[in-house]
């Protein structure tokens, strides 16, 4: 009985995932067709990517920085 709960779940999350995502796909579709200012949404992107980028550079110094305070060995 034990073995098929891995793969209950495994099907449950791809067809809740599968849904979910053909749901988004269509809303921004909609949302695509109302119409907009494309140079507004391009600039809003870039602005949150940069964002991204940059948040991703600070967790990564301060988690670099902190493992050199711990005195952890880094060397592969």
């Amino acid at each position: 009985m034990i073995d098929w709960i891995p793969v209950v779940f495994v099907i449950f999350k791809l067809s809740m995932f599968s849904t979910c995502m053909f749901f988004a796909i269509k809303w921004h579709y909609d949302q695509g067709k109302k119409g907009g200012n494309p140079r507004a949404v391009l600039r809003a992107g870039g602005k949150v990517a940069a964002i991204f980028v940059l948040a991703l550079l600070l967790l990564g110094l301060l988690t670099f920085t902190l493992v050199r305070t711990m005195g952890l060995d880094l060397a592969f």
